[in-house]
């Protein structure tokens, strides 16, 4: 019989297993998942069959910059013994110089190249959370010693590298939402005005002032709730008297990007 991409995929979700050995295995099978198995038991891959319902909540993070691109890959795993080990790291490393070979639109390619090259001998259920490429004209990067969060910066041409890093660093302290207040939109703020109205009705110091004063208070309070979510208004987690924009300028940030596991 014809063997259908909903079973090979149906299998691969199942065992984790790459879709060219799903194929074999289902083929070999006549379409019979369990059968297919099976098969990838007698093939020695027991070991992965049936990962893909196990929890990840361990991995690990790395990124490089080179080349005018930014590479960032994450992969998730069972256990945080095997996300501290060495061989860990050089897979991490192996499918980094996949992604850097392949681009960004390989992520599925790299999986199947985890689940052929390393899922037995690891023995764990290991999936591709990030996999990102992207073009970058300067960037600073940093990943925790834990390697389970990490932050990109992108700046404009000729900012200083090690600047941008230091504000990666501030950006995986504070998970800021936004770049700029500009960014913020009226529905946020209207929705932020509704939260702290309720909490000011609440309590017993504001019980007699009436809702147009309470919003005027409201109003005033807006400004630090922009800058409490903004990168550039925040408080440099390293030299607090000053604001990130002040650091690196208010206008050399073209983005960020804060992962975790």
């Amino acid at each position: 019989m014809a063997i259908t991409a909903a079973q090979v995929k149906e299998l691969r979700e199942r065992t984790g297993i790459g879709m060219m050995e799903c194929k074999k295995a289902l083929i070999a099978s006549n379409g019979d998942i369990e059968l297919a198995i099976e098969e990838l038991r007698k093939k020695g891959l027991a070991k992965a069959a049936k990962k893909a319902d196990r929890e990840m909540a361990e991995g690990g993070i790395c990124m490089e910059v080179a080349d005018g691109k930014a590479y960032v890959l994450s992969i998730s795993c069972e256990t945080d013994f095997l996300a501290k080990s060495d061989r860990f790291d050089d897979m991490t490393a192996d499918i980094m110089a996949y992604l850097k070979e392949n681009g960004a639109d390989s992520k599925e390619g790299a999986q199947d190249k985890i689940n052929k090259d390393w899922a037995l001998e690891l023995g764990e259920n290991l999936q591709v959370r990030d996999y990102v490429c992207m073009d970058v004209a300067a960037a600073g990067t940093y990943v925790h010693s834990n390697k389970k969060l990490a932050a990109l910066v992108v700046g404009v041409e000729g900012t200083d590298s090690d600047k941008l890093k230091q504000v990666a660093m501030h950006v995986s302290a504070t998970n800021p939402d936004y770049l700029s207040p500009d960014e913020i939109s009226e529905d946020v703020i209207e929705k932020e005005k509704s939260i702290q109205l309720e909490v000011m009705k609440n309590d017993p110091k504001m019980a007699n002032k009436t809702d147009d004063v309470l919003l005027k208070i409201i109003g005033g309070k807006m400004g630090k709730f922009k800058s409490e979510v903004s990168l550039l208004e925040q408080a440099f987690v390293i030299d607090p008297n000053q604001k990130v924009k002040d650091f690196i300028g208010a206008d050399s940030l073209v983005s960020f990007h804060r992962y975790s596991i």
